[in-house]
């Protein structure tokens, strides 16, 4: 992957677009949106339904997204996995954000993310 022999800067670069418009998507519970850089594995394991509940559970229980902050991007041969520090709306403290991110086609794809 050619993302692993870039500077941090250049990941995120590509990848903060995309984890913002995951955000924004599951903000507004927008399936097609949210999973419009997935891979195929990654739309295999989270169906509309699932996303659907996944969103409501977290923004009853901690609101919706706020501030993300940086942490470390993890470089491997296939895939890059960026974590940030991540805050919500409705509750005090941090949470992980995650992304892994592959290359496919020519294209960035999302291969997992989850917020925890």
């Amino acid at each position: 992957m050619d993302l692993a022999h870039k500077s941090d800067e250049e990941i995120l670069a590509v990848v903060d677009p995309i984890m913002d418009n995951l955000m924004e998507a599951s903000t507004v519970i927008d399936y097609e949106r949210h999973t419009q850089d997935f891979t195929e594995r990654a739309k295999s394991v989270l169906s509309k339904s699932a996303l659907e509940s996944i969103c409501n559970q977290y923004q009853s229980a901690k609101g919706f997204f706020a501030k993300r902050e940086f942490v470390a991007a993890f470089r491997r041969p296939e895939s890059i996995a960026v974590v940030w520090r991540q805050t919500f709306t409705k509750v005090p403290g941090e949470f992980v954000a995650e992304l892994v991110l592959v290359q496919q086609g020519g294209r960035y794809l999302v291969d997992h993310v989850m917020v925890f």
